[in-house]
């Protein structure tokens, strides 16, 4: 993050008023004097498709660094597939080190689906592994690297299936919008800096005169965050004091636009691939109308911003009227910085950027704690009942357990960090709703609890306290049955979790239209339910998309196989 003069920022606000202010001064999101760059993304059609993965320098915001690219571009090229084609995918890996590519979102063999070690061998080095599947779906995906860090790196990009007939979702003209984060950092350096401290890119956090003034928190509280050592302002463990935050591998100053006409119907299919950001998307003077999420259509519901987590995709349709351009703002979701782009008539054109909003704090629903009141939790006693495992079976006792909840809610009705207090229509999960009716509308035939267990100070992630490398068995179920899974999120972080090669409903009371994803945001000291036909035999990967995390040990593999007397 750019440590600026005080007395240089004094100048420039007072040289604005002229329109005379110095754009190098101000940080890349608010330089909107850009001329843009109006540049599709390259574009694979199939169903033969030749894939490279690669060292390559990239250029972001005028600055030159390393990165691993797929065709020599990153994102990698948009690969753009028809439903009910079979797709054959020749992936070649000229990097010195094992690589891969997981199809994220799509259904199909478990020994296509791009994870080492659960489901194929990888891709070794000079080598060439070509995947085939049918492709039996429409929507927006995206495909990446499950080997090492090297998402974080650029090995990743987005996927369209265009429907085997004509697209029930009707739109003049489309742009695919792929978030990212950059860092000028290896991965693996990043890494040991959080397992050195897991808030050590947190610039932003609580000052002692704050705390004494009591502007940022109640004093039960503040109380209750020293009793436990963490910082309420640790929203994300990689931010913007180190993070360039990227649209289709463009920077905020670098102002990458798409193009549209007036009064048409613009379909915005957005991508969250970054390895750790967590995005609050609007574009001021625009509302937006969610028609798609993770790839599946869901009933129309006009909003002013939405969150996306790591991995989601959600497709919104906007339909700008006026000739003038508009700023598409993702905002990282701890306010440290954002990926900006324009839409905008022609090029060349530009919007006002806003300034980034006040930074969001952990809040007691944050702890697990939304029906306590301060009277529940003195100094001790609220650090005695976020450490009780009591009530909660099947959690081992580890240092990779810091907290327990003691009264964990079903969230899915909330908007989201740092939006609650955000005017306007925000989407939650509860908003959407499928179109279709759900394939399987079976009741659950049994219920599995799942905790999502942590340690901030040694930056340690695990399912139910047991990290990857610790897990001797996976998780067993049997091909067909019906299963409601409820995720307990004992941290004080958001954690996207992802189960390869399933969709599943969540419980949000919609019933037989419930809408489907393949990867859902479990909010912290909050729940998530979902019910889950495991009906596509094999090993399958089940982690936390937060790439640091799953690093850290938040992952577990699902085995699917056929019932007792039953062929395979």
């Amino acid at each position: 993050m750019t440590v600026l003069d005080r007395r240089a920022l004094l100048k420039g606000a007072a040289l604005a008023g002229s329109g005379l202010a110095l754009s190098p001064w101000l940080p890349a999101w608010a330089q909107s004097g850009t001329a843009g760059i109006v540049r599709t993304l390259p574009t694979i059609h199939g169903p033969e498709v030749a894939l490279r993965i690669a060292h390559q320098r990239i250029t972001i915001e005028g600055r030159a660094g390393h990165a691993i690219g797929i065709n020599g571009t990153i994102p990698g090229p948009l690969i753009r597939l028809r439903e009910g084609q079979i797709a054959r995918l020749a992936v070649t890996n000229d990097l010195d080190e094992d690589s891969s590519i997981h199809w994220h979102g799509l259904l199909l063999p478990f020994q296509m689906d791009g994870v080492p070690g659960i489901s194929f061998p990888g891709i070794r080095p000079k080598s060439t592994f070509t995947y085939e599947f049918p492709l039996i779906q429409s929507g927006t995906y995206w495909y990446h690297s499950h080997s090492g860090l090297q998402e974080q790196m650029g090995h990743y990009g987005p996927i369209v299936i265009d429907p085997a007939g004509a697209d029930p979702i009707e739109s003049d003209r489309e742009h695919v919008i792929v978030l990212s984060d950059h860092c000028p950092l290896h991965p693996h350096a990043i890494f040991r800096k959080l397992k050195q401290s897991g808030g050590y890119f947190n610039y932003q956090k609580q000052t002692l005169a704050g705390l004494l003034a009591g502007r940022d928190q109640p004093a039960g509280e503040r109380m209750a965050w020293g009793g436990m050592r963490m910082d309420p302002s640790d929203i994300s463990d990689v931010t913007g004091a180190t993070y360039r935050y990227l649209v289709n591998g463009h920077g905020p100053s670098d102002n990458w636009t798409a193009l549209f006409r007036p009064g048409e119907r613009v379909r915005l299919r957005f991508i969250n691939a970054s390895a750790m950001t967590i995005f609050n998307v609007r574009i001021p003077g625009l509302r937006m109308t969610v028609v798609q999420a993770d790839g599946l259509a869901v009933r129309p519901v006009t909003v002013d911003e939405f969150q996306i987590t790591v991995a989601e995709t959600f497709d919104v349709i906007v339909t700008p009227q006026d000739e003038r351009a508009f700023a598409l703002i993702a905002e990282a979701v701890d306010r440290s910085g954002m990926a900006r782009a324009t839409l905008a008539p022609r090029d060349g054109m530009a919007a006002d950027v806003p300034p980034l909003r006040p930074r969001p704090l952990a809040t007691m629903k944050d702890m697990g704690m939304g029906g306590m009141t301060d009277m529940d939790h003195g100094p001790g006693g609220m650090e005695h009942s976020m450490r009780d495992f009591a009530g909660a079976p099947g959690v081992k006792k580890s240092p990779t357990v810091q907290t327990i909840s003691p009264m964990p809610m079903d969230r899915t009705g909330d908007r989201g960090q740092g939006l609650e207090g955000v005017e306007g229509t925000i989407l939650t999960y509860r908003d959407l709703m499928a179109i279709d009716r759900n394939p399987d509308v079976r009741a659950p035939g049994r219920s599995l609890e799942i905790h999502l267990t942590g340690n901030m100070e040694r930056y340690m992630w695990a399912f139910d306290g047991v990290k990857f490398n610790e897990i001797t068995a996976p998780i067993p179920f049997v091909r067909g049955e019906r299963v409601r899974v409820t995720l307990v999120n004992d941290t004080m972080m958001a954690h996207p979790i992802h189960l390869h090669g399933h969709y599943f409903e969540l419980v949000t009371g919609h019933g037989d239209y419930a809408p489907r994803k393949h990867t859902v945001n479990v909010l912290p000291g909050g729940t998530v339910t979902f019910d889950v036909t495991m009906d596509a035999p094999g090993d399958w990967a089940f982690h936390c998309h937060l790439l640091y995390h799953m690093h850290a040990g938040m992952m577990q593999i699902v085995s699917v196989r056929p019932a007792a007397g039953e062929r395979d």
